[in-house]
């Protein structure tokens, strides 16, 4: 393994191939071989500024010699098609968040990836990041006592240069949705990774400053987890100037409040000597938090998550986000959708 060099290819070339660029390139043994676009001008620019080869078609790219792995960056809801021909070509798929818009979709990629025996993984770099583990840890060895409450903030800004930018923006196809979807999926995600299986969601959402698109700016919604805590997710791209996601975990015994990557409450009820060095640990404001700028994120999360899949694909190691991992977050996301334009009360799995 340590002399192998493992080889990259990406798909979709709009600014979150950049980040993915990026992270391949602060990589130890990695390479990115080249990009595919469905628009030549773009990825022919892409290739010149990250270095790599220009493909005119998937096919070609995906016949490249001693390419290993392909990372899927078209919009959401084109996932599908790219990834079931990388896997069928035996390749290894980090896709993009959410994995696909439809629990159909991702089921598909799922059963693809089980036939051809490869490995896919979905991007949810704030899990990988210092206090994330921090807290799972203490989660998991119980030091909240019993989980009480959970809630998800991303209040954040998006002009309508943003949505009117590429025509799939804000269309129910190929985004999946809006501030939910898009922005807070990150947060929802770590919502059920840390409390576990939700039982039941109530939303609302509607459509405060951006009145031209189809989907939401604005959600609100309420969770019920199945080991009877309660949470709640507020999302907007509405807001200015915006501000840094929140995550606020509450249990009997203790209290952890993060803003974006760092902890800003770390109290337990039984302190311990490593408390006082994670609660003044290092920031980890690596990533501006995207609040205003979809672009101003780090790739350090998505670096993190490419060496985690290394390390499972080659080394017998654990993908931390697998595609039924990913999976969760979507139903969640669709049963909150439902439950928003019903006026009900959504029960899950769906």
């Amino acid at each position: 393994m340590d002399n192998k060099v493992i080889g990259f290819g990406i798909v979709g070339t709009g600014a979150i191939a950049g980040i993915h660029a990026q992270a391949i390139a602060a990589l130890k043994n990695a390479k990115l071989l080249g990009a595919y676009s469905l628009t030549k001008a773009k990825v022919d620019e892409f290739a010149t500024q990250y270095n790599c080869r220009a493909y005119d078609s998937l096919d070609e790219l995906l016949k490249t010699e001693g390419l290993d792995i392909v990372c899927i960056c078209t919009p959401s809801g084109a996932h599908l098609e790219p990834a079931l021909k990388a896997i069928a070509a035996g390749k290894h798929c980090l896709i993009e968040k959410p994995i696909e818009v439809t629990l159909e979709k991702t089921d598909q990629i799922i059963a693809a990836a089980k036939r051809k025996n490869v490995q896919v993984a979905v991007v949810f770099p704030t899990r990988f990041y210092p206090a994330s583990q921090h807290l799972k840890k203490a989660i998991d060895s119980g030091r909240f006592d019993q989980l009480a409450l959970a809630s998800s903030y991303v209040k954040w800004s998006r002009t309508h240069e943003y949505y009117s930018s590429n025509p799939w923006r804000g269309t129910w196809k190929l985004d999946g949705g809006g501030a939910l979807m898009n922005q807070a999926i990150h947060s929802v995600d770590m919502l059920q990774w840390c409390m576990g299986p939700v039982q039941s969601v109530m939303a609302m959402s509607g459509n405060v400053k951006h009145k031209n698109i189809e989907v939401e700016d604005t959600l609100v919604a309420v969770l019920k987890f199945a080991n009877g805590a309660m949470g709640t997710i507020e999302c907007s791209t509405a807001v200015y100037p915006g501000a840094y996601k929140k995550l606020e975990i509450m249990g009997s015994a203790g209290t952890v409040v993060m803003e974006d990557n760092d902890i800003s409450q770390w109290q337990f009820e039984q302190q311990t000597e490593q408390d006082t060095k994670i609660s003044e640990g290092p920031s980890e404001h690596l990533s501006k938090g995207g609040v205003a700028d979809p672009k101003a994120i780090s790739y350090s999360g998505h670096q993190k998550q490419m060496e985690n899949m290394i390390e499972a694909i080659y080394n017998n190691g654990q993908l931390l986000i697998d595609a039924e991992e990913g999976r969760k977050s979507v139903e969640i996301v669709l049963a909150i959708y439902k439950s928003a334009q019903t006026g009900q009360l959504v029960k899950l799995p769906l």
